[in-house]
C-alpha cells in the first residue's frame, strides 16, 4: 500500500476498502448534458401579470409584526436620536457646519437603529422553543451539490467535497445527489492537480464515485455566476434542486438532506439560505470574526429572517435553489458601461435573489438548522482584499436598486448592502465634521448671523450634557445586539458549554468589543478608501482568496496601514492643538489607528490566536467539540496534501504519468479544427520552445504560464512534450531546477 492510502486507512478504514470497488476512473468527467435555457433578464422591465401564482397560497405569510418591531422601531429610534443630536447643537442657534453635522449623524444612527430593533426580534425568536427538525426518510427529486472553484487549493477542496458526499451517504438518501466540481482555475499546475485529486476522489469512492464530476471552463465569464449559470445552462435540466456551496464551505448530509426535503415540501420556495458558521480558524484576528459570529450571528441573523420572511436574500452559497425557476428568471445580465459600474454584476446572489422572488417565488432562511460551516478571512489584509471586491459589487447595486417589480425588502436588501459601505465615509464625514466645528470655535471667528434674520447672534456652542446622553445611547444601541447574543449563548447549555461557560463568554466577549473597537477606525479608512477607488473608476479585478492560516509578512503590513498610522498621529497632533477635550473624545479613533500596524500583526499571527485558544478565549462549541465533517475534512486534506501534488508543476506531472496524460487529454473539450494563418502568440512560442527543448526539464524551464496553459490545452503540443525524454539523474545542468516557475 502507498502512503497516502496507508495514511488514508489510518484515518478511516472502510474508505481504505473502497479500493477493492470498481473503478470509475476512466469514466467521462461529465454526465450527458441536460440543458436549459438561462436567458438574461431585463432589470428595468417586468410586467407583473408575469408574475407566477402561488402553489401554496397557505404558506405566504407575511411577518408584520416583526417587520413593524424591526422597521417601527428603528424608526422611532432614529427619530429620537436626531431630535436628541438637534437639541445639542440649538445652543444658540444652528449653524451650517451643525446642519452638516446633524444630517451625518441622522444617517448613521439610522443604520445602527435599525440593527438594533431587528436584534430584538431575532433574540425573541432564538429564546422561543423549538421543535426538533426530523430528518425525512425519503427524497422524490435529484439535487446537483455543486462547487465552484477558482485557483483553490485541490488537496482542501476536494478532501471537503468527498467528506460531505460521504456524510450524505450516511443518510441512506445518496442517490438523490449527483456532485460537481466547477472549475474556472486559470493556473496550469492548479489545473492539473484538480484532475489528479479528481481521480483519486473517484477512486477512493470506488463505484459511487460515478456520481462525483469535474468540469473546467477554458474561459472564466462572469465569474463565479457564469461558472453557476454554465452548469445550469448544460446540465440544470438533470436536476430539480442544486446545493451551491464555496470553495471554503462544508455541510452536514443532514444539512443538505433537509435542505432538498424543504424544498420538495414548498413548492413556492425559489432559494433556502442556511447560516453558515465560522470555523477551523487559528490566527486572532480570524478566532474574533469566529467567535463574533457564533455568538452574534444567530441572533442578527434570526432577527432578519424574522423580518424578510419569505422575502428573502441570497448569500451565493450554503443554500439550495430550484434549478428551472433559476434558469428561467436569474440570468443576470451586462451592466452598461465600463467596470466598476458597468460590466458583470459583482455581487451576484442579491441580484439573483431579487429575480427569484421578482418571478413569485419565496426566498427564505433558515437560520436555526445548523450544520452548515465556512471559513473567514485569516488576516485583516486578507479581509480587506476581500472587501474590496464586495464593496464594488454592493455599489454596483446603486444601479440596480429601482428596477422594475422588485419588491420593497429586496430593495432593503440592496440599500443594506449599499450603506454597509457608504457608513465608512459618512462616519468619517461626520468626524472631520466635528473636529472642524471645534477647530472654528478655537481659532476663527464663528458664523455669528446666518442666512436667516435674527436679533442675537448665533454662538458656536453644544449641550454637553445632552451630548453625553447621547453618546451613552449611542454606544448603548450599538453594543446592544452583542448583549442580546451573549444572553442567548448564556442561555444555551451546549454554546454555553462550549464557550468555555459564563466566565469564560464574559471575558472573551470584553476582548472582542475593545479589539473591534480598535479595529474600527481602521476598517473606516479601508473601506472609504475602497469607496473612493471605486467612486474614481477602479475596478478589483477577481484574485483568488487566501484561505490558510499563514502569517502575514510584517513588511506587507507596514506598507498597508502606514497611512493610517500617519493620519492617526497627525489626529492627535491636531486635537491637541485645537482642544484637549477633542482627544479624550477621539481617543478610540486616534488609538486604533495608531497602533494600526502592531494591531493588524498581532491579530494576523497563528501563534497568538493559539495561545488564546489554550486558555479557552475566544472558544466556540464547534472548535470545543468539532463537527465530524470538519475533524473528517481537516484529516483528509492534511493526508492529500502530504503527496505533494498540489505543488507539482503540471507539465511535469502528465509527462511522468501516461495514465493521467491519457484520461486529460480524452478530458479535454473538442476543438474545432484550427483555420490556417490564425495562430495566438502564446501556442506560437511554446510550439517554438518545445520543438528547441531537449529534455521535458527545458521545457519546462522555458514555457511560462500562459505558454504552459496553452500546451496543457491543446493535444498536439501536449504530445510534442510527451516525447521529450527526462534528463538523466545526476547530469549537470545550468538550466536551472526543472521545476522552477517562469
Amino acid at each position: 500500500m502507498d502512503p497516502v492510502n496507508q495514511a488514508l486507512a489510518e484515518i478511516d478504514p472502510p474508505l481504505a476498502a473502497e479500493q477493492s470497488a470498481p473503478s470509475v476512473v476512466s469514466a467521462p468527467p461529465t454526465p450527458i448534458e441536460s440543458r436549459l435555457a438561462m436567458p438574461a433578464q431585463n432589470l428595468f422591465k417586468f410586467d407583473s401579470r408575469q408574475r407566477r401564482r402561488l402553489a401554496a397560497p397557505q404558506l405566504a405569510i407575511t411577518p408584520w409584526l416583526s417587520r413593524l418591531v424591526a422597521f417601527g422601531g428603528g424608526a422611532a429610534l432614529t427619530v429620537h436620536g436626531g431630535l436628541e443630536m438637534y437639541k445639542v447643537i440649538d445652543v444658540g442657534g444652528v449653524t451650517t457646519l451643525k446642519w452638516a453635522l446633524l444630517g451625518l449623524f441622522v444617517l448613521n444612527f439610522s443604520w445602527i437603529a435599525l440593527s438594533f430593533s431587528s436584534s430584538i426580534v431575532g433574540t425573541a425568536m432564538l429564546l422561543r422553543r423549538r421543535p426538533p427538525s426530523v430528518a425525512p426518510s425519503q427524497l422524490s427529486a435529484r439535487t446537483a451539490v455543486v462547487m465552484p472553484i477558482y485557483n483553490e487549493t485541490p488537496s482542501r477542496v476536494f478532501a471537503a467535497l468527498q467528506v460531505i458526499f460521504e456524510d450524505v451517504e450516511t443518510t441512506g438518501l445518496g442517490e438523490n445527489f449527483d456532485w460537481f466540481f466547477l472549475s474556472d482555475t486559470t493556473n496550469p499546475d492548479i489545473w492539473i492537480a484538480e484532475e489528479r485529486a479528481f481521480i483519486g476522489v473517484r477512486r477512493r469512492l470506488g463505484a459511487l464515485g460515478a456520481r462525483v464530476f469535474y468540469r473546467r471552463r477554458e474561459k472564466n465569464t462572469s465569474r463565479k455566476a457564469g461558472n453557476i449559470a454554465d452548469f445550469v445552462s448544460r446540465w440544470g435540466g438533470a436536476y430539480a434542486h442544486m446545493v451551491v456551496l464555496d470553495a471554503d464551505s462544508l455541510m452536514t448530509g443532514a444539512t443538505i438532506v433537509q435542505l432538498a426535503a424543504a424544498m420538495e415540501s414548498d413548492p413556492d420556495s425559489g432559494i433556502i439560505q442556511t447560516l453558515p458558521l465560522i470555523i477551523n480558524r487559528n490566527t486572532l484576528f480570524a478566532r474574533v470574526q469566529q467567535f463574533a459570529a457564533r455568538i452574534y450571528g444567530p441572533v442578527i441573523a434570526a432577527g432578519l429572517s424574522a423580518w424578510m420572511g419569505r422575502d428573502g436574500n441570497y448569500w451565493g452559497h450554503n443554500a439550495i435553489i430550484r434549478t428551472e425557476a433559476f434558469a428561467r428568471y436569474c440570468g443576470l445580465p451586462d451592466l452598461r458601461g465600463r467596470p466598476p459600474w458597468g460590466g458583470h454584476i459583482l455581487s451576484h446572489d442579491f441580484v439573483e435573489a431579487a429575480l427569484m422572488r421578482r418571478a413569485g417565488y419565496a426566498v427564505y432562511m433558515l437560520p436555526t438548522l445548523g450544520g452548515s460551516y465556512e471559513e473567514s478571512p485569516p488576516s485583516l489584509i486578507d479581509l480587506s482584499i476581500r472587501d474590496r471586491r464586495w464593496c464594488q459589487g454592493n455599489l454596483q447595486h446603486i444601479r440596480v436598486l429601482f428596477g422594475r417589480g422588485f419588491h420593497w425588502a429586496t430593495r432593503q436588501h440592496f440599500l443594506t448592502g449599499i450603506f454597509g459601505y457608504l457608513t465608512s465615509p459618512l462616519w468619517l464625514l461626520q468626524l472631520l465634521v466635528g473636529i472642524a466645528l471645534v477647530f472654528q470655535a478655537s481659532y476663527f471667528r464663528p458664523e455669528y448671523f446666518t442666512s436667516e434674520f435674527t436679533l442675537f447672534p448665533v454662538w458656536p456652542r453644544f449641550d454637553a450634557e445632552r451630548s453625553l446622553e447621547l453618546f451613552e445611547l449611542t454606544m448603548g444601541i450599538l453594543l446592544a445586539p452583542k448583549l442580546f447574543g451573549l444572553i442567548v449563548a448564556i442561555r444555551d447549555p451546549d454554546t454555553r458549554r462550549g464557550s468555555g461557560g459564563v466566565a469564560g463568554l464574559l471575558v472573551s466577549t470584553l476582548f472582542e468589543v475593545v479589539l473591534s473597537a480598535l479595529l474600527a477606525p481602521i476598517m473606516m479608512l479601508i473601506q472609504t478608501g475602497h469607496v473612493v477607488h471605486i467612486v474614481f473608476g477602479f475596478d478589483t479585478g477577481w484574485d483568488p482568496q487566501r484561505r490558510d492560516d499563514g502569517s502575514v509578512p510584517f513588511a506587507a503590513i507596514v506598507r498597508r496601514h502606514r497611512s493610517h498610522v500617519a493620519l492617526g498621529v497627525l489626529s492627535l497632533v491636531a486635537g491637541l492643538l485645537i482642544s484637549p477635550s477633542l482627544v479624550a473624545w477621539m481617543s478610540p479613533t486616534i488609538a486604533g489607528l495608531i497602533l494600526a500596524i502592531p494591531i493588524s500583526w498581532l491579530t494576523s499571527q497563528r501563534w497568538l490566536g493559539l495561545v488564546f485558544r489554550r486558555a479557552g478565549l475566544l472558544a466556540t462549541p464547534e472548535e470545543t467539540t468539532p463537527p465530524p465533517v470538519a475533524k473528517r475534512a481537516r484529516a483528509l486534506s492534511k493526508v492529500l496534501a502530504r503527496a505533494g501534488e498540489d505543488e507539482t508543476n503540471g507539465l511535469l506531472a502528465i509527462h511522468g504519468d501516461p495514465e493521467l496524460r491519457e484520461l486529460h487529454e480524452e478530458w479535454l473539450p473538442a476543438r474545432r479544427p484550427r483555420q490556417r494563418g490564425q495562430i495566438t502568440a502564446d501556442r506560437a512560442v511554446a510550439e517554438a520552445k518545445l520543438a528547441d527543448a531537449e529534455t521535458i526539464e527545458d521545457a519546462v524551464q522555458w514555457l511560462n504560464r500562459g505558454e504552459r496553459l496553452v500546451t496543457l490545452g491543446d493535444r498536439a503540443l501536449i504530445s510534442m512534450a510527451a516525447r521529450l525524454p527526462r534528463r538523466a539523474k545526476g547530469e549537470a545542468s545550468a538550466k536551472g531546477d526543472a521545476g522552477a516557475e517562469a
